[in-house]
């Protein structure tokens, strides 16, 4: 009965464009059988050169300055939610440097065919400590910013960063990032560092769905 029903739609659609449109539709088949040079050039500058350029268009805009991603898990909770959709700055970062506390994109270093979303926690060259949910640099907790300081990082005494009692300092060139859902969240805790030519961007507004539209402040 739904197949039937959506037949009956889009046919009933096809049909009104057709009557809407008919004359047009005759003028394109004489062209079609009397000159299908003509023809061929009418279609490609009403469609085909439109449609290219679009598309140039918008491979040059996601590759240099903004894509979109899909959030699949809740590691990021409250921050992002599972299939929110973002949308990710891919220029600021070719003219200055990261901020602790941005929402990072990256491809993940287990499996660079994978793009990751964290928070960008330490830099290269600072020693980390996770305790009492807290993050400390140098042996001085994070105080700021306030995307760090709300959340609760644990310890995974399992895993090889960020155990109980354990400092480590970070590689130079790479960066150290957490979900801020800490408890759900598989990330440098784990698999260990971001190279810093795995970054993609920062994340700056959700998109979608419409309840949760908004811009992510820093």
């Amino acid at each position: 009965m739904e197949i039937l029903r959506k037949v009956l739609i889009y046919g009933a659609v096809g049909l009104a464009l057709i009557v809407i449109y008919w004359k047009k539709i005759l003028e394109d088949i004489n062209l079609f059988r009397t000159d299908r040079r003509q023809w061929l050039y009418a279609k490609w500058k009403n469609w085909g050169e439109p449609i290219l350029i679009a598309l140039v268009l918008a491979l040059f805009i996601r590759t240099f300055f903004v894509q979109a991603f899909k959030i699949p898990t809740g590691s990021m909770k409250p921050t992002f939610m599972e299939n929110d959709r973002i949308l990710v700055d891919k220029l600021t970062y070719r003219f200055k440097s990261p901020h602790r506390g941005d929402i990072i994109v990256f491809k993940y270093p287990a499996d660079t065919k994978k793009d990751f979303v964290k928070r960008l926690i330490a830099f290269g060259g600072e020693t980390v400590e996770i305790k009492n949910g807290g993050v400390y640099i140098g042996g001085k907790r994070i105080e700021e910013p306030e995307g760090i300081v709300k959340n609760y990082y644990y310890n995974r005494n399992d895993w090889p960063y960020g155990r109980e009692g354990q400092q480590f300092t970070v590689p130079e060139g790479q960066f150290f990032a957490l979900g801020d859902n800490s408890a759900q969240s598989g990330d440098s805790r784990n698999w260990g560092f971001v190279p810093g030519a795995y970054l993609k961007g920062r994340a700056i507004m959700i998109y979608w769905p419409p309840s949760r539209v908004r811009l992510i402040k820093y």
